[in-house]
């Protein structure tokens, strides 16, 4: 728990001070949150300097119009930052991924550059990812079409690039859906999120699985926190690992130790949120017998999970159907 306790120091000096630095120019304090919690939980020194170098070098190449002359080019460039050491050459191999997306089908906007930084982040070459992550995503929308919307878009890649048939993922999906339900989780976007991070895992049965989340969630109202719907996808990230009290109370902890700071206290939700991410990252750290695949996996998740938050908070700023080039 020391180490924990680490890095949430770090975390709020991190976002200290991009606060002090960003404060005229960013007007949703849960964007420099998001951008603070991507250098924790991917091990990361911060340093303010190249951070707004990267920033400047993103609004500098953009065109006039384009959504990443929008503060959300802070979240990029962290996301650049955190990831590579050549933030240049991979900037524009970004966006070079963007157009490929949109060429597929995929709509302008915050998700779609969330889904290509996802494609970007592991430095390989995939072959024909566009097009494969369109048709996982139209097999998604026919499934749940009133559920399945633009931020769905970083899933659909990634689990596009699983090995199999797109039907059987698309049938082991709905088969997550079906028994969260049956076993006492509402139905909803929320829901739909937990499946899509379940059906990565590829160790345990759906119904090992599903009793791990019961367990959690029954866990978590024991421990005295409301195990609302849009937790349901930290409820899935916690399932990679364990799900005992302890580990549940590890979260409460943390998540105590951010309401309580005068930055954090109106944004209990997200501070769960990242109370999770944090509990995760450290566990994916310091584990050394967990399966290297499955580290892999639970890092992977951290990155969907943070890429749908950050998405979702800076779609607010961004002006809705605005061009991009």
């Amino acid at each position: 728990m020391e180490e924990v306790m680490s890095k949430l120091e770090e975390y709020q000096d991190i976002y200290s001070q991009l606060k002090k630095r960003l404060r005229w120019k960013v007007l949703d304090s849960r964007s420099l949150m998001m951008v603070a919690s991507l250098y924790v939980t991917n091990k990361r020194s911060f340093h303010i300097d190249r951070f707004m170098e990267i920033s400047d070098y993103i609004k500098n190449e953009v065109g006039a119009f384009s959504t990443l002359k929008q503060e959300i080019r802070f979240t990029f460039a962290a996301m650049l930052d955190t990831r590579f050491d050549d933030y240049q050459s991979r900037f524009h191999e970004f966006l070079s991924v963007y157009d490929s997306l949109i060429d597929a089908g995929f709509s302008r906007g915050p998700f779609s550059y969330i889904a290509a930084m996802t494609m970007l982040s592991d430095g390989n070459k995939r072959q024909g990812f566009a097009g494969h992550g369109m048709e996982v995503y139209k097999k998604m929308r026919y499934q749940h079409f009133f559920l399945t919307g633009h931020s769905d878009y970083p899933f659909a890649l990634l689990l596009s690039q699983r090995a199999g048939d797109h039907d059987a993922l698309i049938d082991r999906i709905e088969g997550f859906y079906h028994q969260l339900n049956s076993a006492g989780f509402w139905k909803g976007n929320d829901l739909q999120s937990m499946s899509h991070i379940l059906s990565l895992h590829s160790e345990w049965s759906q119904e090992e699985l599903v009793q791990r989340c019961t367990v959690l969630y029954d866990t978590f109202k024991q421990v005295g926190i409301k195990p609302k719907a849009m937790f349901y996808p930290q409820i899935a990230l916690l399932s990679f690992v364990e799900g005992d009290v302890f580990l549940v109370n590890q979260v409460k902890n943390v998540w105590e130790e951010l309401n309580s700071s005068k930055a954090f206290k109106w944004h209990k939700d997200i501070n769960l949120m990242m109370a999770v991410n944090i509990i995760i990252s450290d566990k994916v750290e310091n584990n050394a017998v967990m399966q290297v695949s499955l580290s892999t996996a639970i890092e992977t998740l951290i990155q969907a999970q943070q890429a749908t938050m950050i998405a979702t908070v800076a779609a607010v700023s961004v002006t809705t159907g605005g061009g991009d080039s």
